[in-house]
């Protein structure tokens, strides 16, 4: 049921603009911002504050899973150490993201001018893919 919430919740983000640093539906969202405000919608994000994607990928390390399904959080960069992107799984071939923009992101004229917004992208259609996490395990 959380994990179907969550989706709805990221459905209805869709089109929202990219904000560097962003954790909010108004002002906007980085790709961190937009994962923990999906979370925090069901209660699975035990942090108040926000954090990286790399951060993202560390708090959740006891929840690494092998392939993605709904719910699923997934994680681009060169290896574990250098994680820079994370998303949130729709399903085992779609993810859906605040993504486009970088730290020169910082209005919503910005994300307009750099085709930054939450999208809809297939997974594997970039390469990088470092690993998936599924925060809805129990245990958390």
């Amino acid at each position: 049921m959380y994990r179907e919430i969550s989706t709805q919740v990221a459905w209805q983000l869709l089109g929202t603009p990219y904000k560097w640093g962003g954790n909010d539906p108004l002002a906007g969202f980085d790709c961190s911002g937009f994962c923990i405000e999906l979370l925090q919608s069901v209660k699975r994000f035990p942090l108040k504050e926000d954090t990286t994607a790399k951060g993202l990928w560390l708090l959740f390390k006891n929840c690494r899973v092998s392939f993605a399904q709904e719910g699923c959080l997934v994680f681009w960069g060169d290896d574990e150490s250098s994680i820079r992107h994370v998303e949130y799984c729709l399903n085992e071939d779609l993810s859906i993201g605040a993504s486009g923009g970088g730290s020169n992101t910082n209005s919503v004229q910005d994300a307009i001018d750099q085709n930054a917004y939450i999208k809809i992208r297939p997974i594997r259609s970039r390469p990088g893919v470092v690993g998936f996490v599924d925060p809805f395990m129990k245990g958390i």
